[in-house]
């Protein structure tokens, strides 16, 4: 008599589990393609290492949130995510650095200066520019960047997070995304302006 509830509670927890990956699957394959970009430009185009992180944080994922909806993964992916680009980096800095591990290796400017700005409408990055660049002159524009400016211009221009949620997921104050993002803008305007052969002509 026992036996039907158990069958059917396991029946449901394979249910459960299959939905989840299917999920993962689908989330995965519309989210991967810009998570490489951000990681790629992060780690100075080193693909495999973009690559590792991206899958890590996907792994990570699945292990602890599976049951969360799809909506709610996108912050906690990009948070996962960018603690292990963190990681990474504080790795990087202690193996270039003799002796680093005598001290607290601090990779982030967010004590920076921030500057007191209304928060910015988050364009999309292939129009924002208003400048006939490619995607490959944007994204190698975007490489070019602090690391935490990328982070605050790509969380923000292409997945559309708002400042809370990507303050939530840098770590850091609202205000430093505000001043990250700014400053990202203003960077890349002035670095794409030159790759535009129109951007120098007259309007006569």
């Amino acid at each position: 008599m026992d036996e039907m509830p158990k069958q059917t509670e396991s029946a449901k927890l394979s249910t459960l589990k299959s939905t989840a990956e299917i999920r993962l699957k689908n989330f995965m394959h519309e989210i991967t393609g810009r998570a490489l970009v951000m990681m790629e430009s992060a780690t100075q185009h080193q693909h495999g290492i973009a690559m590792d992180l991206v899958q890590e944080a996907f792994i990570s994922l699945h292990k602890s949130y599976a049951d969360k909806s799809t909506e709610e993964w996108y912050p906690l992916f990009y948070t996962i995510l960018n603690n292990k680009l963190q990681d990474w980096r504080r790795k990087e800095a202690r193996r270039n650095q003799p002796f680093s591990f005598f001290k607290k290796v601090s990779l982030d400017d967010d004590d920076i200066e921030q500057l007191d700005i209304v928060d910015e409408n988050t364009p999309n990055p292939y129009h924002f520019l208003d400048q006939a660049v490619t995607a490959e002159e944007i994204q190698d524009a975007i490489a070019q960047l602090p690391v935490r400016q990328q982070q605050a211009f790509m969380l923000r221009a292409w997945e559309g997070f708002d400042v809370q949620t990507t303050a939530q997921i840098m770590n850091c104050s609202e205000g430093s995304v505000k001043t990250h993002y700014h400053r990202a803008i203003q960077a890349l305007r002035s670095t794409l302006a030159h790759m535009d052969p129109h951007s120098g002509e007259s309007s006569s």
